[in-house]
Parts: C-alpha cells; sequence; structure tokens
C-alpha cells in the first residue's frame, strides 16, 4: 500500500489518478488532495476517498470545506497547505500536477522531507532541475517521471547507466497542424489549436503540444531526470502516439515502450514502482493499429524545438526564461491578443534580452522567471 498526496486533484492529471487509486483500492491510498478553485469537485473526491488533509487555494473556499467535512478531514489554504500535505509524515510519495510554477515548494520540501516525488508538472524540472536533484541525491529519495514520454524512457532504462545510451528519443505526435504550411500558422484560432489529435489533456499543455513548446519542456526535463546531456536527447514525429519513448545503446539496439494512449498507465507505474500491478484500463491492438510511422520534426514550422534545445544547452536560468515566457505567450494568445506564431517570437525575444546566469540558486530561478513575465509583453509588440 502507498500513501499518496496528489497536489492538483481536479486536473487532467489529478483526475486520472483518481481513476487510478480507485482502480487499485489494495495498491493505493489517497493521502492528501489539493486543488486550485474546483472545490464541488475537490469536496466530491474527498467524500470519497476520505483524504487525512486536503488543501484549496482560497482561504474563503478552506472554510466552506471545512464546515461540509466537520472534523473528519483537515483543511489547509494557500501554499501553505501545499506545502503541509506535501510534508505529511505517512505520506510514501507526493505526485505533482500543479500547472505553472506553484509546485516547486512543495516538491522540494517533499524532497527534503524523505518523500519521493512524482513529477507531472514539467516547470519544476524545466526550471529547477539541477537543484531538485541535487536535492533528491543528497536526501536519497527518487524522482519518478509522470509523464508518458518520460516515463517510457524510465522502463526503457531500467537504472542502465547514462553512459551506455547513445540517444533518448521523445516521440511527438505532432500536433493538429503536423501537415498545416508555414504560410498559414497566422490564421490558427484557439479552437483549432485545442484539437489535438491524440490526448485529451488541459489547455496550456494542448497548446504547448500544438507549437511543440511541450516537447521542447520535456527535452530539458529528460536532461536531468536522466542525468545525460541535452545533445543526447533527440525528438521524433511519431503520429500514431503509440510508442511513447525510445532509448537508443551505445551497441546500436533500441528499446521503446508501446501502450494505446491513456495517462493512467504512466501515472500507476510510477505510483506502483517498482511494482507492477494488473488492470484492464489500458488495452492495446497492435493489428488494429496496422501502421507506425515516423517523420523528422520541423523546425521551421515549429522553432519551439530550437529555442528548447538552446535554452537546454545554455543552462542556468536561460530555461526558466523559456518556461516563463512561453507560459506569458501562450496566455496571451488564449485572450486573442497575439496570433499562433507569435507565441515563439515572444519567447525568442525574450530569451535574447535574458542575462544568463549559470548554476543559480532557487532564489536567482524564481527572480529570472519573474524577471521573464515582465519582459515577455514587450516581445509581443515588437513581435
Amino acid at each position: 500500500m502507498k500513501n499518496v498526496v496528489l497536489l492538483g486533484s481536479t486536473g487532467s492529471i489529478g483526475t486520472s489518478t483518481i481513476k487510478v487509486a480507485t482502480d487499485l483500492p489494495e495498491h493505493i491510498r489517497l493521502l492528501g488532495l489539493a486543488a486550485g478553485g474546483n472545490t464541488k469537485l475537490l469536496l466530491e473526491q474527498t467524500m470519497k476517498h476520505r483524504p487525512e488533509a486536503i488543501s484549496v487555494r482560497d482561504p474563503e473556499d478552506a472554510r466552506l470545506l471545512s464546515d461540509a467535512l466537520g472534523t473528519k478531514t483537515k483543511v489547509f489554504c494557500g501554499d501553505e497547505g501545499l506545502i503541509r500535505l506535501a510534508t505529511l509524515p505517512s505520506a510514501d510519495i507526493v505526485l505533482i500536477a500543479i500547472v505553472g510554477t506553484a509546485g516547486l515548494a512543495p516538491a522540494l520540501a517533499a524532497i527534503r522531507a524523505g518523500k519521493d516525488i512524482a513529477v507531472a508538472s514539467k516547470e519544476i524540472l524545466v526550471m529547477a532541475g539541477e537543484t531538485v536533484m541535487n536535492e533528491a541525491r543528497q536526501h536519497g529519495v527518487r524522482v519518478l517521471a509522470v509523464d508518458s514520454e518520460h516515463s517510457a524512457i524510465f522502463q526503457c532504462l531500467q537504472d542502465k547507466p547514462a553512459s551506455s545510451v547513445r540517444r533518448l528519443w521523445l516521440t511527438a505526435s505532432g500536433g493538429p497542424f503536423r501537415t498545416t504550411p508555414k504560410e498559414d500558422f497566422d490564421g490558427i484560432t484557439l479552437e483549432r489549436a485545442l484539437k489535438h489529435p491524440s490526448w485529451v489533456m488541459g489547455t496550456k499543455i494542448t497548446i504547448d503540444s500544438a507549437t511543440l513548446f511541450n516537447k521542447g519542456l520535456e527535452m530539458i526535463e529528460a536532461r536531468w531526470l536522466f542525468d545525460i546531456e541535452i545533445g543526447r536527447v533527440q525528438v521524433a514525429v511519431h503520429p500514431q502516439s503509440i510508442i511513447h519513448s525510445m532509448v537508443e545503446f551505445i551497441d546500436g539496439s533500441m528499446l521503446a515502450q508501446l501502450s494505446t494512449p491513456d495517462m493512467c498507465l504512466p501515472i500507476q507505474y510510477a505510483l506502483t514502482y517498482p511494482e507492477r500491478i494488473g488492470s484492464d484500463r489500458v488495452q492495446t491492438n497492435l493489428a488494429r493499429l496496422g501502421t507506425l510511422t515516423f517523420e523528422e520534426p520541423d523546425l521551421e514550422r515549429f522553432p519551439a524545438l530550437g529555442l528548447a534545445r538552446r535554452a537546454g544547452e545554455l543552462g542556468g536560468t536561460m530555461p526558466a526564461v523559456l518556461n516563463a515566457a512561453n507560459e506569458v505567450a501562450v496566455a496571451a494568445f488564449c485572450r486573442g491578443k497575439i496570433s499562433f506564431p507569435q507565441i515563439s517570437r515572444i519567447v525568442r525575444h525574450t530569451m535574447d534580452q535574458h542575462r544568463l546566469m549559470s548554476h543559480p540558486s532557487l532564489d536567482d530561478v524564481l527572480k529570472a522567471d519573474a524577471w521573464a513575465r515582465a519582459e515577455a509583453p514587450r516581445g509581443a509588440s515588437g513581435s
């Protein structure tokens, strides 16, 4: 039995995690649940799974939840509430599925409290991968992948050393605009960008998948998770989204992990690792699929990959700047303030203006993040 704290229980990863816990009541206990503002769903989850404690963003929402639950469940709120949940004494693992930078502090708190963490929030390792992985080594805890791509690589590596790896291959569906001509990109609408061909996800990650920034962030994440320089992290477009990623070893052998796209599988693997527990939720029929194909990514139409590689190679504060500028640009696109191609232009502008700091402290990373969020809107006016 694993005692699991789930931060971000009402989002797409969170609700998939709830499904996994429901499937495996003898293996997974939801010890703590945290949500942003969806108090109705959080209350439903709490009534069903009876966690020890929950947390919500707003103090008034916390008061209402406390009134509804009585003394059966502790109710916390705000950033402090996330830390309280992440450090619950009886927790074994903390799954962090909070969008944005809010997951970084509870991730570090969990590590310092001796808890394993499962990372679904890319920002944690993109912004502060060096700090997080150093802390994990120091405290003897594991950082487990939840992204399907990184879970696939983790399953293929099985503790083999980085020296045995020639390349890590992250697969990408190519998104909804894989075959769209570059001259048509200015006319891309939010509605079209949200129609992902393979996955059902939240708004931010779906837009990132359309620009391929999601894959760029995953490249940086893989660099830290698997202790391998970003030059050995490559991307292959695989429209069927059945091969989730591959490892190419130095002798030329390649191992891949395949399954029908369903986030429940990598979530379950992270929470039950090192065991594999039986589940009928994911079924894959290779004969029905018929064909698996691969393509080179088009770096001209999707400059996000080149920008992410540049940020990963420079390291220091640059990945935090890339991430923050992209968040600002995606939000502006969703509000109808900028065009689809301007997302990448804003990120490039912000990176170009940044004064890089190598081996930053956590405070340096947070300052770079704040600087990028202030600078990025200026890129919109000039792009």
